[in-house]
């Protein structure tokens, strides 16, 4: 079976391996029929369905680390840190201007509306405004209001939205996890460039990064190390409960130690972990179905 339904899970910079997942997808031959995405997954995702991916690939793969945090347009709010805009604006320069019901091929964003507690399924309609607030981190990024709504990153509810597609029994569901709860391995693990003091710990975004080497004693624990693990319990929980009640045929995971959520200066060592997760996952599933 050659036509797949895939899934794109939040995961901030790390969402960027999607891009090294599509990519081998295609060189195996695999057409992509759906695609529903999650934050990040929902950014590369719907570029992607738009016909843009090489074009956003190849200005993530030059950004540096001033770049990036040039392009957080800074708010300091009551209701979080990034507008969010600026960088949306660029991506639109990229790409232009969409519809999501025109797109070669059908797509979901997902978000979460926190006033009525619920998911919020972008089928339709804008574009660049349902990436937007599928990417909304609480705190982080400003939320979007949309009447009533008030909308957030999906991952809160639905980090990796399996039960979203439309499964036919022709197809097979690919779905791509980023926050694999998984060592990195020496045969996966990318060359990492070499890189001086962060400048995003000035302003707390690199909270969710992980500490390599970190003492594992609780009195050593601060507290954004307390909210990150808090938040990656919860993520993994409520990914592991989906994928085993809804069970896509292949799953790529992708440790959450490839990078943090805000270092999109490592997008080729990120895209290439992707590529090296996606090959690994399919040895497995060629395997598996080795005598069908």
């Amino acid at each position: 079976m050659k036509d797949i339904r895939l899934v794109l899970g939040s995961g901030g910079a790390r969402g960027m391996a999607h891009i090294g997942v599509i990519e081998e997808l295609e060189r195996e031959g695999y057409v992509i029929k759906e695609v529903v995405g999650c934050s990040m997954g929902a950014v590369v995702g719907g570029i992607y369905c738009a016909g843009f991916l090489q074009d956003y690939k190849k200005w993530l793969t030059k950004l540096t680390k001033l770049e990036v945090l040039r392009l957080f347009d800074f708010v300091f709010s009551s209701q979080g840190l990034v507008k969010g805009e600026k960088v949306f604006k660029v991506i639109e320069g990229l790409i232009g201007t969409h519809q999501i019901e025109n797109l070669d091929i059908p797509f979901t964003a997902v978000a979460c509306d926190i006033v009525g507690r619920k998911e919020v399924h972008y089928k339709s309609g804008s574009l660049f405004k349902a990436l937007r607030a599928s990417i909304a981190i609480p705190s982080v990024f400003t939320p979007v209001s949309e009447g009533e709504a008030l909308l957030v990153d999906g991952g809160v509810l639905n980090p990796l939205p399996v039960n979203l597609v439309e499964r036919q029994s022709t197809e097979i569901v690919v779905a791509v996890n980023v926050n694999a709860n998984t060592r990195v391995s020496a045969a996966s693990k990318p060359n990492r460039r070499k890189e001086n003091s962060n400048v995003l710990e000035v302003f707390g975004l690199d909270m969710f990064k992980p500490k390599e080497n970190q003492k594992t004693s609780p009195e050593m624990y601060g507290f954004f190390d307390l909210l990150a693990k808090s938040f990656y319990l919860t993520q993994d929980r409520v990914i592991e409960l989906m994928l085993a009640r809804h069970k896509p045929e292949v799953v790529v995971n992708v440790s959450r130690e490839i990078c943090g959520i805000f270092e999109f200066y490592k997008a080729q060592e990120v895209i290439e972990a992707g590529k090296l997760a996606f090959q690994e996952s399919h040895r497995e599933y060629i395997k598996r179905n080795a005598g069908d």
